[in-house]
């Protein structure tokens, strides 16, 4: 679907035109073929450039095509199993051209519709640079989110009533974050090539929103990271927590095996058709059995002096 705006320095209101006029930005979701083809032909657009963007796997870079910037960048989006995923939205600046197209619909773009937005059409730099600030903002949105289910996640590991489900989580949530920070770090780039100003016009009051724009961009690749290293940690910190319980759980096995073993091989012995100590004797069978426990008690002190139990 086309969609066509213009909103002038003068005017506040945001005008949806029927056809496309100098100055008006062309907004692109889920575009058809037919319609790439159009963009195409009637802008003078490389057809593989507009393709691109429809690549879902597509990932973020700055490009030059004569006297047109292309941006690919990567929005962040609720998928249908209400997860969050990343999606490819391609912004092209020009002299006197300004389109986004979106492979999946983009729900930041509402907020450019809404009047009381300080931006104009006609000021492409300025408007590139807000678009991909709201992409950064979605990603913080969605990065507090991940840090809840992660801190949830963490006061369960501490009651010691995690479940396996919650290791699943993790790797889903992992995911998620490192396809974030694939999303992020070449923003990053492509932002400081843009502040150069070999791509598209920067003015001075432009340098600021780069700056803002980047350390926010820098900010959310941190956050990924440090929640990266936070599944990490507990999930090593579990696996530890784990094997020390199962290490003592096989000691105290072992230990009961052989303290049952003990009773057996004195007994044993005393059962066979040969001739033992104090096997005539009339009180060979307390003997025995006080010996047999005698073993047993030294066998658990030396188990607990050796730390084994």
């Amino acid at each position: 679907m086309i969609s066509y705006y213009f909103k002038s320095v003068r005017n506040d209101e945001v005008q949806v035109l029927d056809e496309y006029r100098p100055g008006a930005w062309i907004s692109v979701e889920h575009p058809t073929e037919k319609e790439i083809v159009d963009l195409s032909s009637r802008f003078q657009l490389d057809i593989g450039d507009l393709e691109d963007a429809l690549d879902e796997d597509e990932m973020p870079r700055l490009e030059r095509d004569g006297e047109m910037a292309y941006i690919y960048i990567r929005h962040v989006y609720n998928s249908e199993e209400n997860e969050p995923a990343t999606s490819p939205l391609l912004i092209i600046v020009g002299p006197e051209l300004f389109i986004t197209i979106a492979y999946r619909s983009f729900p930041r773009l509402e907020k450019f519709l809404q009047n009381n937005t300080n931006y104009a059409t006609t000021q492409r730099t300025k408007l590139m640079l807000l678009l991909m600030d709201e992409v950064v903002d979605q990603y913080e949105v969605f990065l507090n989110k991940v840090s809840r289910r992660i801190q949830i996640i963490r006061s369960r590991l501490r009651s010691h009533s995690v479940a396996r489900e919650d290791f699943v989580d993790f790797v889903t949530i992992e995911d998620e974050l490192n396809e974030f920070v694939s999303a992020l770090q070449p923003m990053s780039a492509i932002l400081r090539r843009l502040s150069l100003g070999k791509y598209v016009p920067i003015y001075e009051q432009d340098k600021d929103l780069i700056e803002d724009l980047l350390l926010n961009n820098e900010q959310s690749i941190e956050t990924s990271l440090s929640s990266i290293k936070t599944i990490i940690n507990i999930r090593e910190a579990y696996a530890t927590i784990s094997g020390n319980e199962l290490n003592r759980t096989m000691k105290l096995l072992t230990m009961a095996t052989v303290l049952i073993a003990l009773p057996n091989v004195f007994f044993g012995m005393y059962g066979m058709n040969v001739r033992l100590p104090f096997g005539d004797h009339p009180a060979a069978y307390s003997i025995v059995v006080g010996t047999t426990f005698i073993v047993m008690i030294v066998t658990i002190w030396l188990a607990w002096r050796k730390r084994i139990i």
